[in-house]
């Protein structure tokens, strides 16, 4: 499956700078934009039309959804990974003192990256509990062997 490869797109902001040597000058910064979303439905659909679910292809399908949903984001889209949260393209953006040089995005935008959203629902833990230990002796530097629960010798 090919995907064509559009550039993220971005916009430049101005605002003050705050550190090093632009401190208090007019900088212009990168910030991504004009991203569509990709919806979870569609998503889904776009993955099961290159997958069938036996028991040994359901690590291909999720590795095949991980591709999928990282070539959208390359191109700038946010992927809607259900339960999981969202996908979205970030990177950082150097400061360019505004009028001192041209903005270049190929020398000032750097490290660009997948950023999740984790699902708060999903990534919320319910049902757990709690167990309060001895803290490890400071003097001996050494940890308490934790025991913790020991196997049955099998019959």
């Amino acid at each position: 499956m090919t995907m064509a490869n559009r550039p993220i797109a971005y916009t430049l902001k101005e605002r003050k700078g705050t550190v090093g040597n632009l401190k208090g000058k007019i900088v212009l910064q990168a910030h991504p934009t004009g991203r569509k979303r990709v919806d979870h439905r569609s998503f889904c659909d776009e993955v099961a039309h290159a997958t069938t679910f036996t028991g040994a292809e359901v690590e291909a399908v999720l590795r095949l959804a991980a591709e999928i949903a990282k070539k959208h984001v390359e191109n700038g889209d946010i992927v809607d990974f259900g339960d999981i949260g969202t996908l979205t393209p970030s990177f950082q953006s150097k400061l360019v003192e505004k009028g001192k040089a041209e903005f270049n995005p190929k020398v000032h935008i750097t490290k660009p990256v997948v950023h999740l959203t984790p699902s708060k629902k999903y990534f919320t833990l319910t049902g757990v509990s709690y167990e309060r230990v001895a803290a490890p002796d400071k003097k001996s530097g050494e940890k308490q062997p934790n025991p913790g629960p020991q196997p049955q010798p099998h019959p």
